[in-house]
């Protein structure tokens, strides 16, 4: 079997090798007629080139540009508007023409402080706990009452807490060291604000000059949610051993996510004994002895931070007081049951028909129970006046006796050893 093998291209094809001058001009001579023909011959093809040849060829030498990076790409998003930085090749070319130290188009010094600039944006931009907003309040220690005053004013710029871009804030106020329960005050809630005016005062009795020098006061913003957990947005903490006596002071404070107290810390450590006496709470008693009736008015006032009992966080308390030696029904009073709370106020008095020489010689015992229904009531802690008492409870005695017509107030830390011995729990 034979193959055909086609017929040999023509003369005119672009791989053909030209004729002479000679042969050209000769031809063209000899014959006009082949002159004619040859000028209306068709252009001839292109080169025809293989793709090795094609990408051989293609490679363009010259200066390595800098590879741009990916945020040249996409916007920055700010909350304020800001220029646009100036094309990069426009300043690559120029610093490529008058410094050609620098390949890529930069000085050391001017990369740097770029660098710089954009890791700073981009912590700014990214952090979200870098602003929570601030909160504003006034602190006033009244030491002849034994009061704390805490105003709440306002916050500014809070954090966003619910899906419509709003919070429903709070404040929380704890003392710090002590039991949360019994240290805690709140204000009250408003509704969708980022900024709220709350100008609402919170007060903690039962404040000492001694516990000035060691507590602290921890503020917190909480956002509301009646479906779910209230969810913290963040908290300011303040030494008192700062504020003055009689000093209305004024704090405008950043909120911070997690604030961290060593020193606070260390005190709790040191002071431990304290701390758990004073778990048990304060009780304020008023003493009076009136000359005219001939009797003895106890007022029992309140009580703050009390220990909690219940299983709820809270107790049910109430105050019994006996007047030893025992002189049967009338040596012995009780005041109502005040519900769910770690700071009663009672505000109730009550009067021993006794002489003054009597008295001398007598102990006031005062005792603050917890309210259990059908079960046996819980001491949480008592206090013990009289000539065999010390410290402060001997000083608030001895004052009442001096002090005849006249209405003595003192507050007294509750311990266990104000057990009445002879009482029962009923």
């Amino acid at each position: 079997m034979s193959v055909s093998k086609p017929p040999p291209p023509p003369s005119t094809s672009h791989l053909a090798i030209p004729p002479s001058s000679t042969s050209t001009s000769s031809s063209s001579a000899s014959s006009p007629s082949a002159t004619a023909h040859s000028t209306t011959l068709p252009p001839p093809s292109p080169v025809k080139i293989s793709m090795q040849e094609h990408f051989a060829i293609n490679v363009c030498p010259g200066p390595i540009l800098p590879i741009p990076q990916i945020s040249d790409f996409f916007p920055r998003f700010h909350d304020y508007p800001c220029t646009p930085p100036p094309p990069r090749e426009k300043k690559i070319l120029k610093e490529e023409t008058f410094n050609g130290e620098t390949v890529g188009g930069y000085k050391d010094g001017e990369r740097r402080e770029s660098q710089d600039g954009e890791r700073d944006e981009a912590v700014d931009s990214d952090d979200d706990d870098t602003y929570l907003g601030t909160l504003e309040f006034t602190l006033l220690f009244d030491q002849e009452n034994n009061c704390l005053h805490c105003t709440i004013h306002k916050a500014k710029g809070l954090k966003a807490m619910d899906s419509n871009g709003l919070a429903d804030p709070y404040v929380k106020l704890h003392l710090l060291p002590g039991a949360s329960k019994a240290n805690k005050l709140r204000t009250k809630t408003l509704k969708n604000t980022l900024n709220p005016v709350w100008n609402e005062t919170l007060v903690y009795h039962g404040i000492t000059a001694a516990d000035m020098t060691t507590k602290t006061l921890r503020l917190c913003v909480c956002d509301m949610d009646r479906l779910g957990r209230n969810e913290f947005i963040g908290e300011v903490r303040v030494a008192l051993k700062k504020l003055r006596e009689g000093e209305n002071k004024r704090y405008n404070m950043g909120l911070e996510r997690i604030a961290q107290n060593k020193e606070t810390n260390n005190q709790t450590v040191e002071q431990g004994a304290l701390v758990a006496e004073e778990e048990r709470g304060r009780i304020l008693v008023s003493l009076c002895y009136n000359t005219e009736k001939g009797c003895l008015l106890v007022g029992i006032i309140r009580c703050a931070h009390l220990a909690a009992m219940d299983s709820n966080g809270y107790s049910d308390p109430f105050v019994k007081i006996i007047l030893q030696p025992d002189m049967g029904k009338k040596s012995k009073y009780k005041t109502s049951v005040k519900k769910k709370t770690l700071n009663p106020e009672f505000n109730e008095e009550f009067s021993y028909e006794v002489t003054l020489d009597q008295l001398a010689k007598k102990t006031l015992e005062i005792s603050v129970w917890d309210y259990d229904l059908g079960m046996s009531n819980d001491f949480i802690g008592g206090v013990e006046l009289g000539i065999n008492a010390s410290g402060q409870r001997l000083k608030h005695w001895f004052e009442c006796l001096k002090n005849k017509g006249k209405k003595v107030e003192f507050w007294h830390t509750l311990t266990q050893q104000g057990a009445p011995s002879s009482d029962k729990p009923d």
